[in-house]
């Protein structure tokens, strides 16, 4: 018997990456394509609805911009809807070349279990497989021989993963509250507290282009760096004790610096695009760690 399954992708001004890259996957005949498109301009979605009547893709077209995990679980909503009994995650700028999706499908079919491929580069390095969070400091790093960290969670990436439904209903999806980034370390580690696992096949490779929907190159977005420095203080909030939020807190503008670090220094002569939005994410990361504490405090 066929497991029936669906890929999903979450679409943001990036149609032609998704048309190329879903033309390098080998999708299964009977494998549900399901496409959100999060509204960027008219021109976009015009383009997407064509190539979606083309394609035979199963097109969503929310109002507005979802986010990424929004854009997830509306696409996983209607999956499931349609039958979907495994749903494969997949970034508009990753493929999964020769039968990996097929095998993906199946490794996703085992109960209780979020499974993620090796990640690659397009140059063959890595960009994730089994990752870990220290729960101490919120600094992240590739789980090699072990773990380094004292207290950590396993995670891995939401640019590549399967996950069956009934699993994905156990935990509720994606958590709305973050938009864009920290997403994926949230779920992985809300995975294993509904008493699921993490799991790794790095026998199947997916390969992405990091920040391939915002035009390429080191340098990253506006919106890259408000969202990674204001969910990683969202991520302790929900899952870290109070020490450890006031660690996190403490440490959040070298943090910021790091993830400004990511995209090279050069970008600095645009500090709009740059110093400003971290800025600004580690502001509204600090409020949501202090409105979660007033409201535990209130409630016991």
């Amino acid at each position: 018997m066929s497991i029936r399954s669906a890929l999903l992708i979450v679409n943001y001004g990036s149609h032609r990456l998704l048309e190329e890259n879903l033309a390098r996957t080998a999708v299964p005949e009977n494998m549900d394509v399901v496409i959100v498109d999060n509204l960027s301009t008219p021109e976009e979605r015009a383009e997407l609805v064509a190539l979606s009547a083309r394609a035979g893709w199963n097109l969503l077209t929310p109002a507005s911009n979802l986010g990424f995990g929004g854009g997830m679980n509306l696409a996983a909503s209607a999956a499931i809807a349609r039958g979907a009994e495994v749903l494969v995650l997949l970034n508009p700028d990753a493929y999964i070349p020769e039968d990996g999706l097929a095998r993906l499908v199946a490794a996703g079919s085992e109960p209780g279990t979020l499974v993620a491929p090796m990640v690659l580069r397009p140059d063959g390095g890595h960009f994730s497989s089994a990752m870990e969070v220290d729960l101490a400091t919120g600094s992240l790093r590739r789980a090699v021989g072990g773990r380094r960290y004292a207290a950590s969670a396993i995670w891995v990436s939401g640019a590549c993963l399967a996950v069956g439904a009934e699993l994905w209903n156990r935990v509720g999806g994606f958590d709305d509250d973050y938009f864009l980034y920290w997403e994926d370390v949230d779920l992985s580690v809300r995975v294993v507290a509904a008493g699921g696992r993490i799991k790794v096949d790095e026998s199947i490779v997916a390969v992405h282009s990091p920040g391939g929907t915002q035009g390429g190159g080191r340098s990253k977005s506006a919106i890259y760096y408000r969202f990674n420095t204001r969910n990683r203080l969202v991520f302790a909030a929900k899952h870290v004790p109070p020490a450890a939020q006031r660690r996190w807190v403490r440490t959040a503008p070298k943090a910021a610096w790091d993830i400004l670090l990511r995209g090279g220094r050069r970008q600095f002569v645009r500090p709009l695009r740059t110093l400003w939005p971290a800025a600004r994410g580690t502001w509204e990361g600090w409020r949501f760690v202090r409105t979660a504490r007033e409201a535990a405090t209130r409630h016991g």
